[in-house]
């Protein structure tokens, strides 16, 4: 029997996964709005502890949404209001927060920027209008520091889509992928492999920065600073071959929506045989969408990218790392009628490069104002953990100073710098309008410029709008990517009749 695309996200919307003990692939569940319609509400998360299992023999128990991983996949539509109830059944105050919505500051859940808490056994309505449309999620945002039973090392983290209210419709139906570790560990650092970032390039002056920097800690006799590393790797909550299939047919056009969950990882995502079109970032519509042989994701990157299933056969779909795929970090798509070992083949070497999903020919308006960001880390200086500086300056929580002032209404060139020997979670150049929107202090435009010297303003260019922080790797000693991340404050000043929220 045929089955359209709507048809089928209908049919995989009323179809619930069991709690922890389901792990299925191949869809992960919706939240149904008549479970909660006794209070008036659209949705309801509980957050409260949960077991996940990962496979038979790998069985865990973490702090969860609605007792399963990954929390129940939320479907908005853009622009209609909803209504979330959120119970915090733990014994410790909780946020949730809305990564990549432009949501006002009273429900976007982090409390730095003044969001009240979820009481611990208590719960709180919320009610906003979901965009802007695309591939979101929604996760814990608390610090967890040194407790790796906290934040989001555990499995506090789900999926959000918001449907456009113009849905183009080139495929014939979605996947939804969340990816993410479990069991972490605290090790003393080593480098990270950071090649597979274009432009490889890299500029003198700042690794040398960082590379001397760190060879004078170690003279002085410190250790290298701690690292976060994971025994366990799973995508939508299960290993790799202990989940269903994702079963495809030939000549399906397959959108996979794909949420790096990581609290500290930057994964990759290859199909042997087969290429990624690359159609989103972060949930928003790139220029010019662009074929890669892999995907990588940043921490809380979000990618969504059409395949073409053109290849039958059995396969595993994984990340590079030999290691991560072989303890968890893949799942098997298995083309009708055909059965057998999955096949895992690495494809060829590849360098991600965001401006190829840039705008050709576009034309960079001028700054108001640069603004330079220098990154820099000192080795195991908090208790053994790594502290990271913009401007050679560390943020804190407690003091919450502004580092630059914006006015409304001009237009800012962020230059980003990284001086460490370390990959660092930032951008370079990007462009950003002060220009606030329904309360939300860290949401702004962002325009890409510059990528690692080479001028992009006449070759690729980004108009997006985020909200939250969300991350792009940015390799030792060298300015790359188009996006903004860094632990800064912005102040915004604007005329005396304007407050957030209004």
């Amino acid at each position: 029997m045929s089955v359209d695309r709507r048809s089928l996200l209908k049919l995989a919307g009323a179809t619930a996964l069991s709690g922890a003990m389901m792990g299925s692939a191949k869809a992960q569940s919706s939240i149904d709005p008549a479970s909660s319609s006794k209070g008036g509400a659209d949705h309801t998360i509980r957050i409260g502890a949960g077991l996940v299992e990962l496979a038979p023999d790998r069985i865990i128990s973490t702090t969860t949404y609605n007792g399963q991983f990954p929390g129940p996949l939320l479907r908005f539509k853009e622009g209609q209001r909803t209504i979330v109830d959120i119970h915090n059944d733990t014994d410790t105050p909780e946020q949730l927060h809305w990564h990549g919505q432009t949501v006002p500051v009273d429900v976007d859940g982090a409390s730095e920027e003044g969001t009240p808490f979820i009481p611990a056994h208590g719960m709180r309505r919320i009610a906003f209008t979901p965009g802007p449309a695309g591939l979101r999620f929604y996760h814990t945002h608390l610090t967890p520091g040194a407790d790796l039973s906290s934040g989001q090392y555990g499995g506090q983290v789900g999926t959000v889509y918001v449907e456009p209210k113009h849905e183009p419709g080139r495929y014939d139906r979605e996947v939804f992928l969340m990816l993410k570790e479990f069991q972490p560990a605290l090790s003393r650092g080593g480098d990270m492999d950071m090649d597979f970032l274009a432009p490889a390039a890299r500029i003198k002056a700042l690794e040398e920065a960082g590379e001397s920097a760190m060879r004078a800690s170690l003279a002085m006799g410190m250790p290298h600073g701690f690292e976060v590393g994971y025994s366990l790797f799973s995508i939508n909550g299960r290993l790799l071959g202990h989940g269903e299939p994702i079963r495809v047919k030939p000549g399906e056009r397959v959108l996979f929506h794909v949420v790096n969950g990581s609290a500290t990882e930057i994964r990759s995502l290859a199909l042997p045989e087969h290429r990624f079109e690359v159609v989103a970032l972060d949930g928003n519509p790139v220029p010019t969408p662009t074929q890669v042989p892999v995907l990588w994701l940043g921490t809380a990157e979000r990618v969504s990218a059409i395949v073409e299933m053109n290849h039958p056969g059995v396969w595993v779909m994984g990340d590079l790392a030999d290691d991560d795929r072989t303890r968890g970090m893949g799942v098997v798509i298995e083309y009708a009628g055909r059965t057998g070992k999955p096949a895992w083949s690495k494809p060829a070497p590849f360098h991600w490069d965001y401006t190829h999903f840039g705008q050709s020919d576009a034309i960079t308006t001028a700054p108001d104002e640069t603004i330079v960001m220098t990154f820099t880390k000192n080795n195991a200086a908090l208790n053994g953990f790594n502290q990271w500086t913009i401007n050679d300056v560390a943020f804190t929580m407690e003091k919450m100073e502004p580092m630059f002032h914006l006015r409304e209404g001009r237009r800012y060139r962020l230059r980003m710098r990284n001086a460490s020997d370390d990959s660092s979670c930032a951008s370079s150049s990007a462009q950003l309008r002060a220009d606030p929107h329904r309360g939300q202090r860290h949401g702004r435009h962002y325009e890409g410029c510059r990528d690692a010297g080479r001028l992009s303003g006449n070759r690729s260019r980004f108009r997006r709008r985020q909200s939250g922080p969300d991350l792009v790797p940015l390799p030792p000693a060298i300015a790359h990517g188009l996006r903004l991340h860094g632990a800064v404050r912005l102040r915004l000043s604007q005329p005396a009749h304007r407050r957030w929220g209004q």
